[in-house]
Order: structure tokens, then C-alpha cells, then sequence
């Protein structure tokens, strides 16, 4: 993922000429030293001690790309020394620890924001448009399906709940975002399926009921071998009038009833909205460019900590949830407001 920014820094105009790198820092010396060789950035200091480096480079800004649970440490640390922090998702290993990171950064004046770049992807926002435009009435529900099978290797293949917490806060995060609506309660089932080269929970299976009486179901499977889904899920969303279907790439329907006699009165297509920003569509390059624009102004980035945490809380309602076999009330939880 550390390279999958550092492209995004280096592939944009604006972005390359606002952020300097100035140190990376790494457990492995090494791996830093390699990141640094590739990416040409010869004046980069280098270290495995994050303090020693906030201390001797005082960045504005920290990129935390670190594995969950090294998380708190990092965002504590970069907000303890002044720093606005972006963090790869998800935005803590537990509610708790995501309240007293935004706890935290409410105490240090900084911005705390976490990457959900799915949220930044031409299809997430013409979905959000043609909702927004009541083309098919009022949203009643969201149904999304998710099958793949990545052999990553290293932290994911031993994780808990590896699918819950490190992929379908995707798919989450958007869904909640398209739709406009509050999550409020989720019943989830999940599996380690026969043939799952994962420790725990490659397929999960949740219902959340949302706000005015929408639902958002979700299937998914990380061990699921043969014909894949789009790493967006494929989404069909029901409105009172009509349908819009995505296959996560490019196609795309939009259909409302017909004029058909009988007992089916048929479809009749409508068009999809086209994107109106294209800056508002370049995943990971879109997402720095929103954060700066907040630092530079003093507003908040889209996916700023005290928001996601309503996207995380919808993760760890269908992890407790799939742990007790009963449903959560994500509300009396406190997790919405």
C-alpha cells in the first residue's frame, strides 16, 4: 500500500508539487531503503524509530500505512508531535480504540482522516448522483455481492474476521455514502469455508437494517475460487420507482417499470449519470487531494475520523453479531448520531 501512494503522490501534477517526502520509516530497515530506491527519493531520511523520525524531520503531515494492530501507536505517536494523519483503513482494531483516536486528534487540533478510496471511483459517485437525482423514487434497499479468491500471503492470511475488517469496510463505507442512510441495526453470519487458506472469516454473510426502512445486504467470499466479482462488488439498488444495476466495472442499468399490460409491466431503460469532477475520481490521488484542500482550509476531508467510525461501527456490529448469533443494535450503541 506504501507504494500505492507514493505512485498517487508521484502521478498527479498538484500533489507532486505541495508534498515533499521527507522520511520513511520501516520495522525492516531495508524495506524503507528499497521503497526509497524505486521511487527515486534519494533525500528521504531513514529510520525504524517513528518519534526519532518526527522528531528529526517535523513533518506537517504522516502517512500511517501500517497493519492494524500497529495502528494506535502510529497515530498517537504522529498526532503527539503536531502531525495531521492519513491512515489506510481500518481506523482502529476496536471502537474503543477508534473514539480515543478521535479523542486524540480533537485534543491535538489535527486532522485524523482514514483512506476509503473505493468512495473516490467513478462508479461509487454516479451511483451516489443517480440516488440523488430520485431517478428511481426513494432507496429501499442496497444489495451487494462480493466473491474473489487473492492469495496474498503474510498479515491477511492470519487476521480474524479477515474479510469483515480488512475488505468489506469497502463496500460498507460506500454503500452507507450511496445511499445517505444511517445504519441502525445488523444480523451477520460468518464462515471459514471448506479450502479457505485464511486462519478465520473469509465469508461473511450480514443484513443491516438502515434508516427509513432501506436495508443494505452484503455476500461475500475471500476464498471463493472460479468466476469473480468486480473488487467493487456487484450492487443492485431498489427504489421505489425503479432499478439501477452495476457490475463493479463498467456496466451499468438503470430501469424503471414499463408500460407492459399484465401481470409484469416490463422495464424501461433510463440514462446513468456521468461523473460532473473527474478530480473526484482518481481513488488514492483523489483522496490526498482532499486532504490537503482541508488542511490548506481548515474544513474536513470526506473521510475524516469522527464519520468513518460510523462505517467501522457497521464492521464491528456484524463482527459481534456473527461472534453472538443475534442481532446488534448499532444505535444504542452509540455509534450513530
Amino acid at each position: 500500500m506504501a507504494k500505492g501512494w507514493l505512485r498517487a503522490l508521484a502521478g498527479d501534477p498538484l500533489l507532486k508539487s505541495r508534498v515533499e517526502i521527507v522520511g520513511l520509516v520501516d520495522l525492516d530497515r531495508a524495506t524503507a531503503e528499497a521503497l526509497a530506491r524505486e521511487f527515486g527519493l534519494t533525500e528521504a531520511t531513514i529510520d525504524t524509530d517513528l518519534p526519532a523520525m518526527l522528531e528529526a524531520t517535523q513533518p506537517q503531515l504522516v502517512f500511517d500505512v501500517v497493519i492494524p494492530a500497529a495502528r494506535r501507536a502510529v497515530v498517537s505517536a504522529a498526532l503527539a508531535h503536531g502531525c495531521h494523519v492519513l491512515s489506510e483503513k481500518p481506523m482502529a482494531t476496536s471502537l474503543d480504540e477508534a473514539r480515543d483516536l478521535l479523542d486524540l486528534a480533537r485534543k491535538a487540533g489535527r486532522i485524523h482522516a482514514v483512506v476509503q478510496n473505493r468512495r473516490f471511483i467513478s462508479g461509487v459517485r454516479r451511483m451516489k448522483r443517480l440516488v440523488e437525482s430520485a431517478a428511481i423514487g426513494d432507496l429501499t434497499a442496497v444489495h451487494c455481492d462480493f466473491f474473489l479468491a487473492p492469495h496474498f500471503g503474510g498479515f491477511r492470511d492470519e487476521m480474524q474476521n479477515v474479510l469483515l475488517l480488512d475488505m468489506a469496510i469497502h463496500t460498507f463505507d460506500a454503500a452507507r455514502f450511496v445511499s445517505g442512510k444511517v445504519p441502525l441495526s445488523v444480523y451477520c453470519v460468518e464462515t471459514n469455508p471448506a479450502g479457505s487458506w485464511y486462519v478465520h472469516g473469509a465469508a461473511a454473510n450480514a443484513i443491516f437494517k438502515l434508516s427509513d426502512d432501506a436495508v443494505f445486504t452484503y455476500r461475500g467470499s475471500w476464498c471463493a475460487e472460479g468466476r469473480r466479482t468486480s473488487w467493487e462488488s456487484e450492487w443492485r439498488l431498489v427504489g421505489a420507482n425503479g432499478m439501477l444495476t452495476w457490475d463493479g466495472e463498467a456496466a451499468f442499468e438503470v430501469t424503471v417499470s414499463g408500460d407492459e399490460p399484465g401481470l409484469l409491466h416490463g422495464a424501461r431503460s433510463l440514462p446513468m449519470p456521468e461523473v460532473t469532477d473527474e478530480a473526484e475520481t482518481q481513488g488514492h490521488a483523489s483522496v490526498l487531494l482532499d486532504f490537503i484542500r482541508a488542511i490548506d482550509t481548515g474544513s474536513e476531508p470526506e473521510t475524516i475520523g469522527h464519520d468513518n467510525i460510523k462505517s467501522l461501527s457497521m464492521v464491528f456490529g456484524a463482527i459481534e453479531s456473527a461472534r453472538t448469533g443475534l442481532a446488534v443494535d448499532l444505535s444504542a450503541q452509540g455509534q450513530n448520531p
